[in-house]
């Protein structure tokens, strides 16, 4: 199920990118590098903290927001060289404290940063697409694909997984 819950997804963000820009010349960024990490945390470690949605949402928007505003900051200045790092180190602090701690978070910072040209100039909206766009499309491909499976659950909460029925799954919002 992991396999073919990554690859689909994965697949469909790269053929709506190619799409798009076929049809609008556009160099539409819908991929990102973390976009890996998170498939292997929610396709192949459902049961994970870090893969739970509120880790995975919050902490993603706060390590591009945070990677943005680094960048913002020292981009013009002769210490550009530390807006990298310090984007990261920020990402893990704020995580930490909000509890929303993650690996990819430090990623999507870090691309924030030293991404392309393409990344660097969309300034917040960053935050908004890829990052947001990308991280629920990925959710709510693993709530659908994870739960199709009488073995697995997605989100995970503590209960007999197989006496559950599809729909009572995927009705994460419902948990007792």
């Amino acid at each position: 199920m992991g396999f073919r819950g990554f690859f689909f997804r994965i697949e469909y963000h790269w053929i709506d990118a190619e799409c798009l820009y076929a049809i609008e010349n556009l160099d539409a960024l819908f991929l990102i590098g973390a976009f890996g990490a998170s498939a292997v945390l929610l396709f192949g470690m459902t049961n994970s903290p870090t893969s739970q949605p509120s880790k995975l949402i919050f902490g993603s928007l706060i390590s591009a927001f945070i990677g943005v505003s680094a960048y913002k900051q020292f981009s013009s200045t002769e210490y550009i060289w530390i807006s990298p790092a310090l984007a990261v180190s920020l990402s893990i602090l704020a995580m930490q404290y909000t509890k929303t701690l993650q690996p990819l978070g430090g990623a999507i910072a870090l691309i924030a940063n030293i991404g392309s040209e393409e990344v660097r100039q969309m300034d917040y909206f960053y935050v908004i697409n890829p990052v947001l766009t990308g991280i629920l499309t990925l959710f709510l491909a693993s709530v659908l694909i994870n739960n199709l499976s009488k073995n697995r659950l997605y989100p995970y909460w503590d209960v007999n997984i197989r006496e559950l029925s599809y729909w009572d799954k995927i009705q994460f919002w419902k948990r007792r």
